[in-house]
């Protein structure tokens, strides 16, 4: 972790560029040695150089100015200079792996970074404390605060989601009937993925406002349905507000999803016994479930739909069922899923070691059940289902020498007989769970 004596700060800047600025984040600017930002953020300066240097504001257009790109620029005015010249850094790309070293570079010398809006929303804040100490952060309304203040839209009421760098399947759990969703934009084609998304979900009638470049002049706020938004023009500096219209299958955030809600080959863990068993699992946010024998993914891909933070390994034997794993995910919104391709015990070698493990299939496998146990950290839980008479004796054993709870579960659906409606019972279900000391 880099320590810069001469300081490092993070200033947020709107569209609107400098004139929006604080005096606050000006004077940081004023003072700095060194400005590191996108090519955008420091055209933004450069096109408000004017008001860098109010000490001369008739400055001839032939003198220096702020144009991104050159070696050391000295813009004239003794307000902005102090007597020492800048340096103006766009970041290269990727630029994640650039970060240590231009911070190591220049850690004698003044830092500014600029950041789109609130550095510690989405933003470069929250990752420069990754590399630095002592950084200072001077926020800037952001673009989700900006779009709300223009719709009228509480913001304690809405959701937000970040597709900057999320596929758009992450929209899915958050699509429900008359619900208010705001969408940070990766581009100008953001728009037409979520209008798309919401005419597959059967949300048609959802109003959608597109607010492109939100505090500049030629700010652009264009309203349509999914079906008819005008995408022409769109600018790739926008936000997407969603308000879902009525209609579409539901789909709740919490465990018991519909059985058709899942393509499946039968491999699949009945909604009654997803529910109890996600119940067991108790997902919390943070925490990492390893799936093993994950069929067609339910109890994984359920386990992250309860929290965003929360994170899922499927181990899956065979590759077909992997695939349509994937496919569920995405479907349903967790397109992050890890699928592992492999056979418990030895497919779970060299994965990150997990804070709950459930075993659905592949109990009776000679050491799935052991190196699960070894995997869990201390204060880990474990979850196995059997449906067999041979995995039950596994679980029984497991129960005689570790503990915990066993639970048998008996479900029965209704269903047609010949012209009446009677019960049709389901394998019954034994559910062993136990936490490691």
């Amino acid at each position: 972790m880099t320590d810069n004596p001469a300081g490092l700060t993070v200033v947020g800047i709107g569209a609107d560029g400098w004139p929006g600025l604080t005096g606050t984040a000006r004077a940081a600017l004023e003072s700095a040695e060194v400005i590191i930002g996108s090519d955008r953020q420091l055209a933004l300066l450069s096109a408000g150089e004017s008001a860098w240097s109010n000490a001369d504001p008739d400055r001839p257009p032939s003198e220096p100015g702020l144009s991104p790109g050159g070696p050391e620029l000295s813009p004239s005015g003794p307000e902005l200079s102090r007597g020492e010249p800048k340096l103006l850094v766009a970041w290269p790309s990727p630029m994640l792996p650039a970060i240590p070293g231009l911070l190591e570079a220049h850690k004698r010398r003044r830092i500014v970074v600029l950041a789109s809006g609130d550095p510690m929303f989405h933003g470069i804040g929250a990752t420069l404390r990754r590399f630095a100490k002592n950084v200072r952060v001077i926020p800037h309304p952001s673009s989700v605060s900006l779009a709300a203040a223009r719709l009228g839209w509480p913001l304690a009421d809405i959701d937000l989601l970040s597709l900057v760098t999320a596929p758009v399947e992450e929209l899915h759990p958050l699509v429900h009937s008359g619900r208010r969703i705001l969408v940070l934009s990766r581009d100008e084609h953001t728009p037409g993925q979520v209008a798309a998304l919401l005419q597959e979900r059967g949300y048609a009638d959802s109003k959608l406002t597109v607010l492109a470049r939100l505090g500049a002049q030629d700010e652009k706020i264009v309203t349509g349905t999914p079906g008819a938004l005008d995408e022409a023009g769109i600018d790739p500096l926008n936000v997407v507000a969603v308000e879902c219209g009525a209609g579409g299958a539901a789909r709740p955030r919490v465990p018991g999803l519909p059985d058709d809600a899942y393509e499946s080959d039968g491999q699949l863990t009945k909604r009654e016994v997803r529910a109890v068993t996600l119940a067991q699992l108790g997902p919390q946010p943070g925490e990492l479930l390893w799936d093993i024998g994950a069929g067609s993914g339910s109890v994984g891909i359920e386990w992250m739909r309860a929290h965003p933070a929360c994170r899922a390994i499927a181990i899956e034997s065979d590759p077909v069922r992997a695939g349509r794993i994937s496919g569920n995910a995405r479907a349903l919104g967790v397109p992050k899923l890890e699928v592992v391709v492999g056979r418990a015990p030895d497919a779970l070698a060299g994965l990150r070691a997990p804070d709950v493990v459930f075993i659905g299939g592949g109990v009776t496998r000679d050491g799935v059940l052991e190196a699960a146990w070894d995997a869990l950290k201390s204060g880990g839980r474990l979850v196995a289902n059997a449906v067999t008479l041979e995995s039950e004796a596994v679980l029984a054993a497991g129960y005689a020498k570790l503990g915990g709870d066993l639970t048998r579960l008996a479900v029965s659906r209704a269903a047609p007989v010949g012209g009446f409606t009677g019960w049709r019972a389901m394998m019954p279900v034994t559910i062993w769970a136990v936490v490691k000391p």
